[in-house]
């Protein structure tokens, strides 16, 4: 079964997550994709574009071709996009394991645009994870 990240041929991503993919030698996985870090401080980073915000990575991507981008990071990132109205659909995978502090991705039904969450797709994936799908409604 192919990944979403595959799918969509691309990869968004903040530089801290970015940096701890490389760090960990887990940047790999992500070779013959196109990878935008979203960054206001780095110029340059080897084997991926950079962007100074959303908006400007979606454009990257528009221009190389692409009418789907995979969004994955930190809570910022995520966050950055969700203010802008950037997002039509989220993916939760819920696994069963208790460690760190979390996300805390929350939707500001006064900040954001969104009114409607609807349920689209609910599903085992192994090893007790469970993906959750969700569209975003302006």
């Amino acid at each position: 079964m192919q990944r979403k990240r595959e799918l969509a041929g691309n990869f968004i991503v903040g530089r801290r997550t970015f940096e701890g993919f490389q760090a960990a030698g887990a940047a790999a996985p992500f070779a013959g994709l196109d990878i935008v870090v979203v960054s206001k401080s780095a110029a340059a980073i080897p084997g991926a574009a950079v962007a100074a915000s959303p908006e400007e990575a979606l454009q990257y991507l528009k221009q190389r071709g692409h009418q789907t981008a995979l969004i994955a990071g930190g809570a910022d990132l995520h966050n950055a996009f969700l203010g802008s109205g950037l997002v039509d659909e989220v993916i939760f995978n819920i696994a069963p394991t208790f460690e760190g502090k979390g996300y805390n991705l929350l939707i500001d039904r006064e900040r954001y645009s969104y009114k409607d969450v609807e349920s689209l797709d609910c599903k085992p994936l192994g090893s007790g994870v469970v993906q959750l799908r969700y569209a975003l409604n302006p």
